[in-house]
């Protein structure tokens, strides 16, 4: 007799919706090709989300707390918290994908509750670096923090001509490097 297992039908699911997002957005998507993949019937898929937009979010907000987990924030080093983020965006492209489609099919929806929890405690974070005097301070935390972001992703969101003109073996240096150089405090000359 089969046992019911709820949390492994959840996780098939989330596995088979960041798939089915990743290749076709949200508007592209389709709850019976959604249900094939994660091998339930499509009535479950319902069960677990409130339809696809909410299944969509469930996988945004997922994926979000995963990263926070995997990678957290170190203000004092965030040439290399880019570095790990861009390893992470490397070794997950599905996920980079999925991400895409999020930023352009929900640029009007506002932050979950938890990623903006998430960006409010990172920013606090990098003020705290900034007081103590590892993170330059002529810039808002807040912005040095959306400038690690994008930078630490940059080379998933273009196309091959751009990616083409660094090696891929010069990506990452080229990013901590990028980002050393905007925290790095200005240090007086010595004397």
């Amino acid at each position: 007799m089969a046992t019911r297992d709820p949390d492994r039908k959840r996780q098939q699911l989330m596995e088979a919706a960041l798939a089915e997002f990743a290749e076709f957005g949200v508007a592209g998507a389709r709850v019976d090709r959604l249900a094939r993949r994660a091998g339930i019937s499509p009535g479950l898929v319902y069960s677990f989300a409130a339809g696809k937009e909410g299944l969509f979010q469930a996988v945004y907000e997922a994926i979000a707390e995963q990263t926070v987990n995997a990678v957290p924030l170190d203000a004092d080093d965030l040439p290399e918290y880019a570095g790990r983020l861009y390893d992470a965006g490397q070794a997950h492209p599905q996920v980079m994908r999925f991400l895409t489609w999020y930023a352009l099919e929900s640029a009007e929806r506002p932050a979950s509750d938890a990623v903006a929890r998430s960006m409010r405690d990172k920013t606090a974070a990098v003020e705290a670096a900034q007081r103590r005097g590892t993170v330059r301070r002529d810039k808002p935390a807040a912005e040095i923090l959306a400038l690690v972001l994008t930078l630490a992703n940059m080379w998933q969101h273009h196309t091959e001509d751009v990616n083409s003109l660094v090696p891929p073996a010069r990506q990452r240096a080229t990013i901590t490097d990028a980002v050393r150089r905007l925290v790095t405090p200005d240090r007086p000359a010595e004397r």
